[in-house]
């Protein structure tokens, strides 16, 4: 009798310390490679992971997440891959898109007229805030002589629009799969072929066709309707103030 009841109660020491498959992790060893810093902001409840440091400092700097304020648009962060003009992920664990707020609401607003004409469109975002740290690091490992490497990447001694989190990266796709339109050239295409300001050129000499130039214009319209202006040579992007009213409003995201 004596031992049935120790086998009895082995069995329920056990039971009680088995994890169960349905329910969440309860301990660290759930969460590998994650830094003290990194724990102490862990919500087990939740069941998801934290932020990581880099997009902890954006939150810090009072960006938004694009997704939590405009609903329906689709991040594909190209920083955060080797698919760049880089060859190289600067972004690591940032898989989200941040921006300042008020330019967070004119991008929500932009999508708004996008809606309203092309119900069956979204947006696909390629960039938003890039901090100076990030953009040191493009300068310094871009295979370019110093004299064109402006061609490519905006000096950090200088900044871009990018640093203030004013400035957007983006094309059209398709609501349902997320699939982006044709505009002609990739993101990061370096050459005339991506120039709003060439396009008549390109139409001439067969670089790019109408339906290019059709897509690109629906995108220009409803961005500028919301705000935004555009650059020369770059299709996808688009700024919400001049580099003065950037300085005036906002400080650069480190």
């Amino acid at each position: 009798m004596r031992f049935s009841w120790f086998i009895y109660l082995f069995g329920c020491l056990m039971a009680c310390q088995a994890p169960r498959n349905d329910e969440p992790a309860e301990s660290l060893e759930a969460w590998p490679e994650l830094s003290e810093a990194d724990t102490a902001s862990l919500d087990f409840s939740s069941g998801q992971r934290p932020v990581g440091k880099l997009e902890q400092r954006l939150i810090n700097a009072g960006l938004v997440d694009i997704k939590t304020v405009i609903p329906g648009i689709y991040v594909e962060l190209k920083y955060s891959t080797e698919d760049n003009f880089f060859g190289k992920d600067v972004y690591g664990e940032l898989q989200n898109c941040y921006l300042q707020p008020e330019v967070a609401e004119m991008l929500k607003q932009a999508h708004g007229y996008l809606k309203e004409d092309h119900p069956d469109l979204t947006f696909l975002v390629y960039d938003g805030v890039r901090p100076l740290s990030v953009q040191q690091v493009l300068w310094d490992n871009l295979d370019k002589p110093d004299s064109i490497k402006p061609l490519y990447v905006a000096d950090p001694e200088k900044g871009s629009l990018h640093n203030f989190g004013v400035a957007v990266d983006l094309t059209l796709a398709h609501s349902d799969t997320g699939r982006p339109l044709d505009m002609g050239t990739d993101y990061d295409y370096f050459g005339y072929a991506a120039y709003p300001d060439r396009e008549k050129q390109m139409l001439r000499e067969g670089k790019i066709v109408q339906g290019h130039v059709n897509n690109r214009e629906i995108l220009r319209s409803v961005m500028k309707k919301a705000g935004f202006s555009g650059i020369g040579s770059e299709w996808w992007h688009f700024n919400a103030f001049s580099r003065k009213e950037a300085g005036e409003k906002f400080e650069i995201v480190k």
